[in-house]
């Protein structure tokens, strides 16, 4: 197991492939390296492929701290300096997006370009609620609960019925190691609190911008606003895949990523 001293705490990486371009594939509020298990083959063939659990999460440190979008993205710089890292591809999933979108204001020179994947510019009236929705699930009938729920949010039916062994097992995997729920809870607390809608217009880091069209938890919409906020971004869609279509359409994703990075090598 790898881990970065990085300060106030241990962050779990992993490096696959040996590529001359460096990918940081960056994971959402679950903040496990293992999401991206499903194109991790494909992106490791062409790239330096970096991924991390996020402090808070999975094999990093469980710190009992108040989580801020701004201090996820802080970690992940303190990553790539320990890793020695001076410039590197990002391509953000949800959370890792909007970390992505603070890098790319904050530390412009450290971005070749961001895939923006399923993520948001602020957390509007429906996102509220299905945040506080998910955090009361969790607070109130444990981690179990909350894991059973969580593939709702990520998945379309059809995928979910036609994997529904797959996500048991995960589910009985991923209750030993899931962190206490206070941490769980102000990680919730953070996505619901970003807010960089003022910062946007000032990004000039080569941007794309991809989604479901039939995604639940970041509708289309969220998008739309990012590829109209970010100057020069571009905007694509993958016709259906849920919140989680890196997994439930990897072939049409990893194309898509790939035409885009292989761009602005």
């Amino acid at each position: 197991m790898s881990l970065a001293p990085i300060g106030d705490c241990d962050i779990h990486y992993e490096i696959h492939g040996d590529g001359s371009e460096t990918v940081l594939l960056v994971a959402g509020l679950g903040g496990v390296a293992s999401y991206w298990n499903p194109n991790l083959s494909a992106f490791s063939k062409k790239y330096r492929t970096v991924l991390h659990d996020h402090r808070g999460t999975g094999r990093s440190t469980h710190s009992r701290i108040t989580y801020s979008i701004e201090q996820m993205a802080d970690d992940l710089v303190r990553l790539m300096d320990h890793l020695k890292i001076e410039r590197a591809h990002l391509v953000g999933h949800s959370t890792g997006g909007a970390m992505g979108q603070v890098i790319a204001v904050k530390h412009p020179d450290r971005l070749k370009s961001m895939v923006l994947y399923a993520t948001w510019i602020k957390s509007d009236p429906f996102m509220r609620r299905v945040m506080e929705a998910r955090k009361t699930l969790l607070l109130a009938s444990g981690a179990a609960a909350y894991a059973r729920a969580t593939p709702v949010f990520l998945y379309p039916d059809w995928w979910i019925n036609e994997n529904e062994e797959l996500l048991q097992e995960r589910e009985a995997r991923s209750i030993p190691s899931f962190p206490p729920a206070e941490i769980a809870a102000s990680r919730v607390d953070a996505v619901v609190a970003f807010d960089r809608t003022a910062d946007l217009g000032r990004i000039r880091v080569p941007s794309l911008v991809l989604c479901a069209k039939d995604d639940f938890l970041t509708p289309a919409y969220c998008s739309e606003q990012l590829k109209e906020a970010i100057p020069g971004s571009v905007l694509k869609f993958i016709e259906r895949g849920g919140h989680a279509c890196s997994e439930t359409a990897p072939d049409e994703f990893n194309a898509i990523v790939f035409n885009f990075i292989d761009a602005h090598r």
